[in-house]
């Protein structure tokens, strides 16, 4: 150091005088990022495991940031104010270990520079707030993302990028909030160029002025309205939802996102129903309808089963079968027969419709299906994978019409073992359609149709279940709601789904002949030369990162719950806790926040178990009708009892990664339709009406509470807590009352009423009318709204101007920030 302080530069740190382990740095600004070509062929940021590791990074940052200039080694110790000899030797080394790496590169005359390819990745931008965004890095086909991987770039540096795009990205890494063994040290980047826009189109409400429109998007992730020429209007009236084809893009040198575009399609007014749900669908990229050439093949196939559909498949329409379905459910896919067999045992047949007779590879409905990949259910509709000639009609397994169909069928002793399996193409008649409520009547009064078979099949199903959760499966039993609509779509009743014995039944059956499915693929592959193992589609669910189950350990004790994270069998640690939170009012949330420690379940020809079902393998295999995986696992269980050799692995696993893309799309979509019917249901609630909840998050701008009711949440600002000043006290889940020392603490009950609802944005604001906070704490505990780490907000504001910027001040949506930035959930 120089006179007792730092120089102030681009990027400095006071190497020589500050401990290992305690860098600091002043703010920088950072260059504008140029269009760069290269691959990605150099040393990747390192963990700083130690103080040289932890310059070693930072100056390999110094370069990176710096990177439309060059340096002397000199420049650069001046740049770092090294004037001790030895600090200077070792960063005149660890230059000499970053060229020998290639990570920078030695000019002719000397002098020191980034290398253009160093560390660039590529990757999918997530525009979490209007300030930052996180660049998702692709990873190798089969394996799991690490979201410590997850490149952070300021708005500033995101060279005309916005969310959605897949972009080549510069990382280096920012040890400004870092200690020693910086384990939570971020990796900051600036992106290089634009690869391909991820959306061409987007869905918003449409302002229209005398000599110009503007659209504000739908979407929470795009910050500023679409600019929309006179001409470009397209015929939309002021206040209607639209889709606009976008025309321009961000410049890349600037950090305005200014979009210019032309209305493609008028949806119609905002805030009808079927407005609505149509936007939802168009803004997570969603058809609403199936192409003429798609629904004309559909047509043009024939009805009638003739004696060649029978001829080789196991005839079993004598056999007594029935579905058991929701009771608004349009399309049967799957049925159980049942028989009892001479000696005792009972013979189940699990009997799936077999789609993939109808729907041929190279077909148009093949196509089609592939491309949407699931079925999309919204509060109030279906947009089906398939044409309703299929999912209604053929495929569809109502009573008395026989159908083709696609069965496991199980010899079983009373104790539920499986004695024989045999897995084919059959033809079924079923002889009873049950509801779901219906058939658990049945058995709750003893009495009605099929009463004897129900009773076996249920005591059975409790056996398996039993058998499961032996064996170490969870027991995850989150909440779901229903909602019950008016002729209009409009919401009279918000209420949670009831799940009972029939439900748990047809969840066993199912479950069993996923999982038997993939065992017996598995099984065929000894007959393969070589020991080559057969290519199948697993839905596969790995087990989760230990250092987030042991922060939702953490948090879980801190409510008075424990999760002992280091048992042998977590499963029977995370059961214990499950039956502990049950019937308690935090229930839900600590359910919810109990599934998003666990990894996501996915798609993938790997074959790596299921953890949450503690299978070894799984796959699925019984709903072809709504998901395309299931069509796949079809075509190759019928591939292999062919004989015949093992798939292409590598066609099945880009499927697979589409698959599993399009069915997160899907819960998006179905998830923001209920979201919408939520608020627009608690729009129309007396002013004055009260609602019991708990507090369900808790962040630097509110508390989230979530009305026990009917689990619509909404957020108490912190503007509105007017009694005293709180602060957030991220580390403990609260704020606190700076005067008063009151705290409001994730899982507290709270009465509120609704302030405010937004259905353009799909939020509501309460405002609190009593609690049971008034709890004391060691002043000083607290932390002030959150602001030491910005990348951990979700706030996010823009203000209006002539042309087209968004409206007053904002926040993005709960949960948007993948790093806690609306409160842990």
């Amino acid at each position: 150091m120089r006179n007792g302080k730092p120089k102030q530069t681009k990027y400095t740190k006071d190497a020589a005088s500050q401990p290992a382990g305690r860098q600091s740095h002043t703010a920088r600004p950072r260059e504008k990022g140029v269009e760069k070509s290269g691959k990605n062929h150099v040393r990747p940021i390192q963990q700083a495991d130690s103080f040289l590791d932890e310059m070693k990074n930072d100056i390999m940052a110094f370069f990176q940031i710096n990177d439309e200039q060059s340096f002397t080694q000199e420049q650069v110790l001046e740049h770092f104010d090294t004037s001790d000899r030895r600090m200077k030797l070792i960063m005149h080394g660890l230059i000499g270990e970053l060229t020998d790496e290639g990570t920078i590169v030695r000019q002719p005359d000397g002098t020191y520079r980034a290398d253009a390819d160093a560390n660039i990745v590529e990757g999918v931008v997530d525009h979490v707030n209007s300030r930052f965004a996180f660049v998702i890095p692709d990873t190798a086909a089969g394996t799991a993302r690490d979201r410590d991987d997850d490149v952070w770039v300021s708005s500033d540096d995101l060279a005309g990028a916005v969310d959605g795009d897949r972009v080549r990205v510069v990382r280096f890494q920012d040890s400004r909030n870092g200690g020693r063994n910086a384990a939570r040290r971020r990796i900051e980047g600036k992106v290089a160029s634009v690869v391909e826009r991820g959306r061409t189109e987007l869905v918003g409400r449409i302002e229209v002025w005398p000599t110009y429109g503007f659209v504000v998007p739908d979407s929470k992730k795009i910050y500023d309205d679409i600019f929309i020429p006179k001409e470009k209007l397209g015929g939309a009236n002021d206040g209607e939802k639209v889709i606009v084809r976008l025309t321009k893009f961000p410049d890349p040198n600037s950090s305005k996102q200014r979009f210019e575009g032309e209305v493609i399609t008028v949806l119609g007014v905002a805030g009808q129903n079927n407005t609505e749900m149509h936007a939802i669908l168009a803004e997570f990229g969603l058809p609403i309808h199936f192409p003429a050439d798609v629904e004309k093949e559909a047509e043009a196939i024939p009805t009638k089963i003739l004696k060649k559909d029978l001829a080789k498949r196991r005839d079993m329409r004598d056999v007594t079968t029935f579905t058991i379905d929701p009771i608004d459910a349009k399309d049967f896919d799957d049925a159980l027969s049942v028989q009892i067999l001479d000696n005792g045992n009972f013979e189940i047949g699990i009997h799936i419709a077999d789609v993939t007779h109808y729907v041929l590879p190279g077909s148009k409905l093949e196509e089609e299906a592939f491309k949407r990949a699931t079925s999309v259910y919204l509060v109030d509709r279906v947009v089906p994978m398939l044409p309703e000639k299929l999912s209604n009609g053929l495929c569809s397994l109502r009573p008395n019409e026989d159908k083709l169909t696609f069965s496991a069928v199980f010899e079983m002793t009373s104790d539920a073992k499986i004695v024989n399996e045999w897995f084919g193409r059959t033809a079924i008649h079923s002889n009873r359609r049950f509801a779901y409520e219906e058939a658990q009547d049945i058995l709750n009064s003893n009495s009605g149709d099929y009463i004897e078979e129900l009773r076996l099949l249920n005591e059975l199903a409790y056996k398996l279940r039993d058998e499961r959760f032996k064996n170490g499966a969870i027991n995850f039993e989150t909440v779901e709601v229903r909602f019950r609509l008016d002729e209009n779509g409009v919401p009279l009743a918000v209420y949670p789904k009831i799940r009972q014995d029939t439900n748990k039944l047809i969840e066993e059956f199912m479950l069993l002949a996923n999982k038997r499915v993939a065992e017996f693929v598995h099984s065929l592959s000894k007959r393969n030369k070589g020991g080559e193992e057969n290519t199948m589609v697993y839905r596969v669910h790995e087990s989760p990162a230990e250092d987030k189950l042991r922060s939702f350990s953490d948090f879980a004790r801190r409510l008075g719950y424990k999760l002992n994270v280091d048992d042998e069998h977590l499963s029977n640690s995370m059961n214990r806790f499950m039956a502990s939170i049950e019937g308690k009012p935090e229930a839900n949330m600590l359910q919810q926040l109990a599934v998003r420690t666990m990894s996501k379940a996915r798609y993938s020809t790997e074959d790596l178990g299921h953890f949450g079902l503690a299978f070894k393998r799984y796959s699925h295999f019984t709903s072809p009708i709504r998901r395309y995986p299931d069509m796949m696992a079809h075509r190759l269980l019928q591939h292999y009892l062919d004989k015949g050799k093992p798939a292409d692995r590598d066609e099945y696993e880009e499927k697979c990664r589409h698959s599993s893309e399009r069915e997160k799309m899907a819960s998006d979509a179905e998830r923001a339709s209920i979201k919408y019917k939520q608020v627009e249901f608690m729009s129309r609630m007396a002013p004055d009406q009260v609602f019991e909840g708990v507090i369900s998050g808790v962040t630097e701008f509110g508390i989230f509470v979530e009305i026990t009711e009917n689990s619509c949440e909404g957020l108490v600002r912190m503007q509105d807590l007017s009694d005293d000043f709180y602060e957030f006290d991220k580390d403990n889940y609260r704020i606190i009352g700076s005067r008063t020392k009151k705290m409001y603490t994730f899982g507290d009950a709270v009465v509120v009423r609704v302030k405010e609802t937004n259905l353009a944005r799909r939020s509501m604001d309460f405002a609190l009318v009593s609690d049971s906070a008034g709890r004391a704490t060691d002043a000083g505990s607290g932390r002030r709204s959150g602001r030491s780490d910005s990348s951990r907000s979700g706030g996010s504001s823009s203000s209006r101007k002539a042309g087209g910027s968004r409206g007053k001040e904002s926040v993005a949506a709960k949960g948007e920030n993948r790093r806690g930035g609306r409160g842990r959930r």
